[in-house]
């Protein structure tokens, strides 16, 4: 049977991988929803607006949206269908560009509402990466060591409600 340790990755990486397909599909094509295509291609004008460096450098709102589309897109199929160290690096390349969206809807002023759910999966891409990366070994011991905890508190517990006889 598979760890608990084994399983949360499992199901974290196939969520946020499919997640993150899904909202780079959104930034790349109208197909899935013309709507978050064209909200999406309003939040990036207003990002390159206020950040001109941007601009300078020769990178429009369609090729910032389109880079950022694809990197999700990628990492997203990676986090949902390759095995072993490539998720964590998918994984990693997400959760910067998850702060770049952060900063960027914090500089146009963006309410709470807007970049939430950027927030939320965030601290889920951390979560995936921390217990990815925590030794086997520390996990299991932990595990053991709390349920010893409970076992031998339920030890005592049953002791005390012991009457003795003699």
């Amino acid at each position: 049977m598979a760890s608990p340790r084994t399983v949360t990755i499992v199901a974290l990486s196939v969520a946020l991988g499919l997640f993150f397909v899904f909202m780079g599909t959104i930034k790349l094509t109208p197909r899935l929803s013309r709507d978050a295509y064209n909200e999406m291609k309003r939040a990036y004008k207003s990002y390159i607006k206020a950040l001109p460096g941007l601009k300078k450098m020769g990178i429009s709102s369609i090729l910032l949206r389109k880079i950022i589309g694809s990197l999700e897109l990628a990492c997203g199929i990676v986090m949902t269908l390759v095995p072993g160290r490539p998720k964590d690096v998918a994984n990693f390349i997400l959760l910067l560009i998850v702060l770049v969206v952060l900063f960027f809807h914090q500089l146009v002023g963006d309410p709470l509402k807007r970049y939430a759910h950027a927030l939320v999966f965030g601290i889920l891409l951390t979560c995936r990466l921390l217990i990815a990366r925590q030794p086997e070994e520390q996990f299991e011991k932990r595990a053991l060591s709390s349920d010893g905890d409970r076992l031998s508190h339920r030890n005592s517990a049953s002791e005390k409600n012991k009457m003795k006889v003699s």
